[in-house]
């Protein structure tokens, strides 16, 4: 589930980064682009992982991609490339992703994996 909420925040960044003024801000684009792509990549490499400690070092990795992420996304507000509804909807995405890692986390620290 969380892979699949990191493909839907991949989707929207790619989204938002490609219109207006946001998309003549190639560094600030292409920063975003690849934290988002980073949060799903992460997941799916942790997944093919051998051990639960493996899995949950490319969750942490998925949840820095993610805060990095939120932090590019207060730049595109604070310069105006975002409205404040793209800003709150990009933002609480990947905060719900986090959250969702955080959880998956805490279960593989507790449980095997078959």
């Amino acid at each position: 589930h969380a892979w699949q909420a990191a493909r839907e925040v991949c989707k929207v960044v790619y989204r938002v980064t490609g219109n207006g003024q946001f998309r003549r801000d190639l560094g600030l684009v292409d920063q975003s682009r690849r934290a988002a792509v980073s949060i799903m990549a992460n997941i799916a490499e942790g997944f093919d992982s051998r051990s639960n400690s493996e899995f949950i070092q490319f969750l942490y990795y998925a949840l820095r991609s993610a805060s990095e992420l939120q932090i590019h996304i207060y730049i595109a507000q604070d310069q105006d490339y975002i409205s404040e509804a793209e800003f709150a909807g990009v933002y609480e995405e990947a905060a719900k992703v986090k959250a969702m890692i955080f959880r998956f986390i805490d279960y593989l620290r507790t449980h095997d994996r078959p």
